[in-house]
């Protein structure tokens, strides 16, 4: 498998805390450990197979209040990085044997999104001949086909009961000129149809119609998030339904391109690069990871504290590497990085479970802002000249 196409593949940490800083204000030190991080495993993907697997990513704390950046920093290395992200929040979910969200549907998540980011990519590569397909078809509709080859009859008596050769030639001129206006008239709806002109007229196009709604499993551990959509299953083994649908030119080529598009993409190759793309590029943002670190590890354990510490303890094996089963294949989640925010203001980072400690070697703390800090928000962030800056959005409108 290739390496794939990344945006900060050639940047240096350097730069990408300069791009970090078109629309981040401050928090240098977060800057430079995201950095850092970004291009270690851009440096992993560069050395022998034998080597990669040995390379774990060093996976990072954001200790800071809330809005001074943490979710826009990691939102952004993913952006530069044309990385699946996914942001979620530790308190969303419970340990195993509780109702709640169980942590695999993290991976289970980011993979959906890997797919449909990997997905569009394919699709915006095949749009020139899909349109050129769909064109095509708008001209079927507009114009039917070819007028049928006429045959003389076997019975045809021409003096001895035979054909006369003058009649079948005939008949084959006539075929001819018939078949020559129709290609007229064709490359006349054509050129029409490339100009716009026929946007306005209407076509009766057959699309295909949602007939098994997405159902939903509710069990005691989530069996919703197991990966089994039954939609799929039901449409794999029911005859697909179609609807048929009178709308105008201009918009049955759009959805006659989306539908050719969609024919036009090999969906195994989308499905082994996006898995590539999340066992080797995906970044998960663990927010408000303070929520389930027990205030007080030498109190009394009950209540809360005890589900905290399950849930920790169920994010443990997904951070420091295993096999999640998604509807696509095994994902390992061995270098995936993981970004962990949260205020930290009650618990504190030691109030985790020591092996997931362990596994954030990362941590750095992001000050709160300033005056001056929002006054540079408002008015200096992106391109450094303000294109960008909330009060230029806001009189421009």
């Amino acid at each position: 498998m290739s390496v794939p196409k990344s945006g900060a593949s050639e940047l240096t940490p350097k730069q990408i805390v300069e791009q970090l800083d078109r629309f981040v204000i401050g928090q240098d030190d977060a800057k430079r450990a995201v950095a850092i991080a970004l291009r270690n495993r851009w440096r992993r993907l560069q050395v022998p197979e034998d080597l990669r697997e040995e390379i774990v990513p060093n996976n990072i704390i954001l200790i800071g209040p809330t809005g001074v950046g943490k979710t826009e920093i990691s939102r952004r290395l993913a952006l530069l990085a044309k990385a699946p992200f996914m942001k979620v929040e530790a308190s969303k979910f419970t340990e195993v044997g509780y109702v709640g969200r169980d942590v695999e549907s993290i991976i289970r998540d980011l993979t959906d999104l890997a797919v449909n980011m990997v997905k569009s990519e394919f699709l915006e590569d095949v749009q020139k001949p899909a349109a050129r397909h769909a064109d095509e078809r708008l001209l079927d509709l507009l114009l039917p086909g070819k007028p049928p080859l006429a045959t003389p009859h076997p019975f045809t008596i021409e003096g001895a009961g035979v054909p006369g050769e003058g009649e079948a030639e005939g008949q084959q001129q006539q075929h001819q000129e018939a078949e020559d206006s129709w290609e007229r008239t064709r490359e006349k709806l054509r050129s029409q149809l490339a100009v716009g002109t026929l946007d306005d007229r209407e076509v009766e196009i057959d699309l295909p119609a949602d007939q098994h709604p997405m159902v939903s499993v509710l069990g005691p551990v989530g069996l919703e998030e197991m990966g089994v959509n039954l939609s799929d299953l039901f449409s794999n083994i029911m005859p697909q339904k179609s609807k048929r649908r009178r709308v105008k030119v201009s918009e049955a080529r759009i959805l006659l391109q989306q539908e050719e598009a969609a024919k036009l993409i090999d969906m195994d190759k989308v499905i082994t690069e996006a898995l590539f793309r999340v066992q080797q590029n995906g970044i998960v943002f663990l927010d408000e990871l303070d929520k389930v670190a027990a205030a007080d590890r030498g109190s009394e354990f009950g209540g809360p504290d005890v589900s905290r510490e399950g849930v920790q303890r169920d994010l443990l094996p997904i951070v420091e590497g295993s096999v999640v089963t998604t509807k696509y294949g095994m994902v390992k989640t061995d270098h995936v990085l993981f970004i962990a925010a949260g205020a930290f203001h009650v618990a504190k980072p030691s109030d985790l479970i020591p092996e997931l400690q362990g596994r954030f070697p990362i941590r750095v703390e992001l000050h709160s802002l300033t005056t001056a800090d929002f006054i540079r928000i408002l008015t200096d962030p992106a391109d450094h000249g303000g294109r960008d800056a909330i009060v230029r959005q806001g009189s421009d409108r």
